[in-house]
């Protein structure tokens, strides 16, 4: 991991043309005691606060607005913590990339995990979920390391569409309400919601983007004798 500053980071979103210099605007209006490793517990603490509103809303839906402020909090802490430090010129590429990769992880299970938590989505499909996308991540680790890109958009589609996507869910939860459809399986009565059916959705998602760009690489890596 010697040349992680020489990778080519690749970002290709949807929401890009807008991020990216909101993005710029808010490292150049933050005060000069904020710091890129406050902006990664910020991130941290958004993803917290994602799971409790989603534990609370047992209790009551209102919460999932919480969980959707988490969602920000995040999406803040997590975005500018690599753009205030190339902004201001002050990049630490082993420690940046190590800490970021790392509390990308941990965000991604609590959050995951914390929608499992909630009466809307079975904690199963929640932990399949997770499964799916830590694969993803790994899967674009190690393609950084043997293509020297560092590609974390597939289709479009980037960490900050997947908080959009995140946020859309507690808009539907929290206007659909606590809906299930009953199967008869023999001996066995399954139930499922909506949610479910979404979020099940999103995982074949995330197959297919692993399956099609690990074909195409081991594919173009065996053609060309590396």
């Amino acid at each position: 991991m010697s040349d992680i500053k020489d990778h080519k980071r690749v970002n290709d979103i949807f929401f890009g043309p807008l991020e990216r210099p909101a993005l710029k605007w808010l490292a150049g209006h933050l005060p000069a005691w904020v710091t890129p490793d406050m902006m990664t517990v910020v991130g941290i603490s958004g993803s917290l606060i994602i799971t409790v509103g989603y534990v609370l809303s047992n209790y009551h839906p209102a919460f999932l607005w919480l969980a959707t402020f988490g969602f920000i909090v995040n999406w803040f802490g997590d975005s500018l913590d690599g753009t205030l430090a190339r902004f201001r010129h002050i990049e630490r590429p082993k420690y940046g990339f190590y800490i970021d990769h790392v509390t990308d992880v941990l965000t991604e299970i609590i959050t995951i995990l914390g929608l499992g938590l909630t009466p809307y989505v079975k904690f199963s499909v929640a932990a399949m979920f997770c499964i799916a996308y830590i694969t993803m991540s790994v899967m674009v680790y190690v393609r950084m390391n043997v293509t020297g890109e560092f590609k974390i958009s597939y289709g479009k589609l980037g960490p900050t569409e997947a908080r959009v996507l995140g946020v859309l869910l507690n808009i539907s939860m929290f206007f659909g309400g606590l809906v299930t459809y009953k199967f008869n399986m023999g001996t066995v009565i399954a139930t499922i919601s909506p949610y479910d059916l979404i979020v099940v959705f999103f995982i074949v998602v995330i197959i297919y983007f692993f399956a099609l760009t690990s074909l195409r690489l081991s594919t173009e890596l065996r053609n060309s004798g590396k």
